[in-house]
């Protein structure tokens, strides 16, 4: 929510460069593909965003029979184009971080029948990804894989495996309605086990995690990311005390994280040392 409402630069980059951070100590090497994917991203939605906007006051330069390609557009695109990679870079610090037992273990209780829909539904896609490769390994063996032959043989070979997966799909659904119903699902109180404990020093962080969001949101509201793209370049100064402190707040904010998985490394590697 942050990264979509402080446009300010300096807070943009906070939530981009920390963002990446998290990915990459949650997912290790495998990450820097995706992280390196995003820059790219970046750099066209920036560049792209003078094409079409056009306001400013300061050109760059001229195309197209005297179209300008204004700065203050430019910064805008840049802004812009940040903030989608931050979001986009939160969501999949989500994805990879957050797992249906952790999400039965924050809702479950409160309303346990839409969390174990949404747990089964979220873990569709992963399931139906890995059935559709261990299917179309199986066909691409007997040579009708979806790209063996000319396009009506390789149309055909993905309607087979469509169908294939829809009447595993449906047969899956009434074993797990069948599994549910013979495990009284349904029948009295519901009860889960759940390996987390929310212990004293979990009550220590969270706490300081909304002491940190309430002084970003009170710098907020004293217009500590106070900035104007277009048509005039107006950023915030860095003498503004609100700015300072906001910044300083959004930054340890968004560093707890990663703050913690590279502590929960660094103990653990302690830890195999001693052995």
């Amino acid at each position: 929510v942050c990264g979509m409402i402080l446009l300010h630069p300096a807070f943009l980059a906070a939530s981009v460069l920390l963002s990446m951070l998290y990915y990459l100590t949650a997912k290790g090497w495998q990450g820097w593909k995706f992280v390196g994917g995003m820059i790219p991203l970046l750099l066209v939605l920036s560049l792209m965003n003078p094409v079409f906007n056009t306001y400013g006051a300061h050109v760059l330069f001229r195309y197209a029979g005297g179209r300008p390609y204004t700065l203050e557009a430019l910064c805008y695109g840049a802004a812009l184009g940040a903030m989608m990679v931050s979001v986009l870079m939160w969501f999949a610090c989500y994805n990879a971080v957050m797992t249906s037992d952790k999400f039965l273990y924050l809702y479950g209780k409160m309303a346990p029948s839409v969390t174990l829909i949404l747990t089964m539904v979220l873990r569709l896609v992963p399931s139906y990804k890995n059935k559709v490769t261990q299917l179309n390994g199986a066909r691409h063996c007997i040579g009708k894989g979806t790209d063996t032959g000319d396009k009506k043989e390789r149309m055909e070979h993905s309607m087979v495996l469509l169908s294939t997966l829809t009447s595993w799909a449906l047969e899956g659904s009434v074993i797990t309605a069948d599994s549910m119903r013979s495990r009284g699902y349904g029948c009295g109180k519901r009860t889960t086990f759940s390996i987390y404990r929310f212990e004293n020093r979990d009550k220590v962080l969270l706490a300081v995690m909304i002491l940190l969001a309430s002084l970003v949101v009170f710098c907020g509201i004293h217009d500590a990311a106070s900035v104007t793209y277009t048509p005039q370049l107006s950023i915030q100064s860095w003498q503004n005390s609100y700015t300072k402190a906001g910044l300083m707040a959004y930054i340890a904010f968004l560093a707890i994280p990663s703050a913690v998985n590279i502590w929960e490394e660094a103990r653990w590697l302690n830890l195999k040392s001693k052995i």
